[in-house]
């Protein structure tokens, strides 16, 4: 008789376009499918169900959720939240006494509530988020409560789909989020003026900034002035495919979120396709993982005001031979710290350790 599976439902609030999502995705797609039984639930629809669908996942939208996890009977819980209480959202878990529940805290927030001492393993999802965790709470972020567990990335697709020895466009470069101002910094915007002095100058060549999830503030900066010509606004994009199509028309990364990334999935992406980074630091606690990714002058740049993150592009334009050097670095990086394949199976341990030390309890 074969060993039943072990069934896995992962909990979020949403099925959009988000970072958060995304990761689940890949979480859920990755296990092993001869030792886990994924689905998902989430009370809101979105464009990642139809994924998840087309992959062969269970998924549950909308529904209350007490009488699915007595009908799916979980053996473990994995929940994606920012970390804090959610007051009222662990009680159906509490009420059904699943064995294991496991919670990616996505932005390294504490959880003092009764209910949040529910959750047998608190994943971070960079060292800076633990350590920050650590400094805020003065509470040791080690095992067995609490571990380090980096988003998934498929550097496999991305070496496969934007490969090395690919045509890089000279000049052109991009920037990706979600359409939200909460994802934006003025600094992906103030580096306009300093890269039209140059190109004035003649100390580079023209050159288009392709960005997708622009926010009318953003656009109107551009029409106000006059930048229309070398800023192209283009639609949001779902799966890896079309990131891989985004990524092989530009030759760098332009990033900027004067929030900071706890992670920074889309920079991780970046470099998966060999491309260079540029980013820029966070002030005081605010989330600064883009720093734990991006090494300055190794994988890209790390740029302190716009006129240094300008003189980094200007670098990165000009010495096509040392961009393609540090845009295989982030490839080698980001296939080490952050393949799916491996960073599942790092899940998969911690969910058997995780009912192994239930069982023997008990």
């Amino acid at each position: 008789m074969a060993e039943e599976k072990i069934r896995v439902l992962h909990l979020l609030s949403s099925l959009g376009l988000g970072g958060t999502e995304k990761v689940m995705q890949s979480f859920v797609l990755h296990l092993n499918k001869d030792k886990f039984h994924a689905a998902v639930f989430s009370p809101r629809n979105g464009p990642r169900a139809k994924l998840l669908r087309q992959n062969g996942i269970d998924t549950f939208i909308g529904l209350d959720l007490l009488p699915l996890l007595e009908k799916f009977r979980p053996a473990i819980v994995h929940i994606h939240r920012a970390g804090w209480a959610e007051p009222g959202s662990l009680r159906s878990l509490k009420l059904t006494r699943i064995p294991v529940i496991v919670e990616t805290n996505v932005f390294g927030h504490h959880d003092p509530s009764p209910d949040g001492k529910i959750i047998d393993r608190h994943l971070f999802v960079s060292h800076f988020c633990a350590e920050r965790f650590e400094q805020v709470n003065s509470i040791p972020a080690i095992e067995p409560r609490y571990s380090v567990l980096y988003n998934p990335v498929d550097t496999d697709f991305f070496e496969k789909n934007c490969p090395a020895n690919r045509n890089f466009p000279s000049n052109i470069f991009g920037r990706i989020s979600r359409a939200d101002p909460g994802k934006w910094s003025g600094l992906a915007l103030e580096i306009l003026p300093y890269l039209n002095e140059m190109v004035t100058n003649k100390t580079i060549e023209p050159f288009s900034y392709n960005i997708i999830g622009g926010i009318p503030k953003a656009e109107k900066y551009v029409t106000d002035n006059g930048f229309e010509g070398c800023v192209n606004f283009l639609p949001p994009v779902l799966t890896d495919a079309e990131l891989s199509e985004f990524f092989n028309s530009i030759s760098f990364l332009a990033h900027a979120n004067d929030t900071g990334e706890s992670f920074g999935l889309v920079i991780a992406e970046a470099m998966a396709a060999g491309l260079p980074v540029i980013t820029h630091p966070s002030e005081r606690l605010k989330d600064n993982a883009q720093l734990e990714l991006v090494d300055h002058r190794e994988t890209g740049f790390v740029a302190k005001d716009a006129r240094e993150y300008a003189e980094a592009i200007k670098f990165l334009m000009t010495h096509p031979k040392e961009a393609r050097i540090m845009g295989e670095n982030g490839r080698v990086k980001a296939q080490k710290l952050y393949r799916a394949q491996t960073i599942a199976k790092e899940l998969e341990s911690i969910y058997l350790k995780l009912l192994n030390s239930k069982r023997n309890v008990h």
